[in-house]
């Protein structure tokens, strides 16, 4: 496999074509809004541009790829037009992988009446040149072998895929996010604590373990020599009165206004860019501490 179709070149199909060149990839990439190939060569300053091409129509990207990587709006009719498109242009042993956040392989697979079988969800995570996880998803008509097919690419440019046994709404990770997500916009809504201090909450807590393992390991390792069965044991019922008292909210236009004020509050006098490269380096270091701990899974 040489050669990768970049579909839709915004924040994530940038980062994707950045990760493809630098593993020594050939990148065709496309996009449909103005200015699109001179965002993405700004994107991708410092990587090797020699090996990007950009067309202006997604099915020549897509003639010329050995993956393609489809990055465009969440909506399943621009989906379906546009993967109608890579259905007609690709070969039919390319995968066919959306970076849908959300949509279900089977729905986004209704676009593709010549070969279904090779739509798959290959979700990364915001950097995906970063990020190692890659949720791979496969729909009711996708074949096994094109899992297995993705699985592998995915592996062999530094990505850590997780194959889901079956669609769900949100693949695995956004839907944990989802549930934290949940509880937070509650806090706020009740008067519980600020935007800023949840976020505190998170970041200098228990979001500092779950960057070294997952919740289940790291509720093991809270077991001590009783593991994960004593957790359950002695916490399992106390945490069952937290779950029931969870908040449910909506997202009203109240509730949208107080938790944007309250990013804006927290992040006053911080400049975004900046604030982005420092994630970025904190992120580098710490998948280079990980993967300098063989003990770690």
């Amino acid at each position: 496999m040489t050669t990768v179709a970049v579909v839709g070149t915004g924040v994530i199909g940038a980062s994707w074509a950045k990760l493809f060149l630098a593993h020594g990839l050939d990148v065709v990439a496309t996009d449909p809004a103005p200015g699109a190939e001179e965002q993405l060569r700004t994107a991708l300053e410092g990587t090797a541009l020699d090996r990007l091409r950009f067309v202006p129509d997604a099915g020549e990207a897509a003639a010329a790829a050995d993956f393609v990587q489809e990055n465009g709006p969440e909506r399943e009719d621009v989906k379906h037009a546009l993967f109608a498109v890579l259905d007609e242009a690709a070969r039919p042993d390319v995968v066919l992988a959306s970076s849908s956040s959300g949509l279900l392989p089977s729905v986004i697979a209704r676009g593709c009446p010549r070969h279904p079988e090779r739509v798959v969800i290959g979700h990364p995570f915001n950097p995906p040149h970063l990020i190692p996880l890659v949720e791979v998803v496969p729909g009711r008509d996708t074949a096994p072998e094109v899992v297995d097919r993705a699985v592998a690419f995915y592996t062999s440019v530094g990505k850590r895929p997780i194959r889901l046994a079956r669609e769900v709404p949100g693949h695995i990770a956004n839907r944990l996010q989802a549930a934290l997500w949940q509880e937070a916009y509650s806090l706020v809504e009740r008067g519980v604590a600020t935007v800023a201090d949840i976020d505190t909450a998170i970041a200098y807590g228990p979001g500092l373990r779950w960057a070294v393992l997952g919740p289940f390991a790291n509720q093991h390792l809270s077991g001590g020599a009783g593991g994960l069965a004593h957790v359950l044991a002695h916490l399992g019922p106390p945490t069952e009165e937290w779950w029931r008292d969870l908040g449910r909210v909506h997202l009203t236009p109240e509730l949208a206004e107080t938790l944007v004020a309250g990013v804006d509050a927290e992040l006053a006098g911080t400049d975004q860019q900046s604030l982005v490269a420092a994630r970025d380096a904190v992120l580098g270091g710490l998948l280079a501490a990980k993967a300098a701990q063989p003990d770690l899974p």
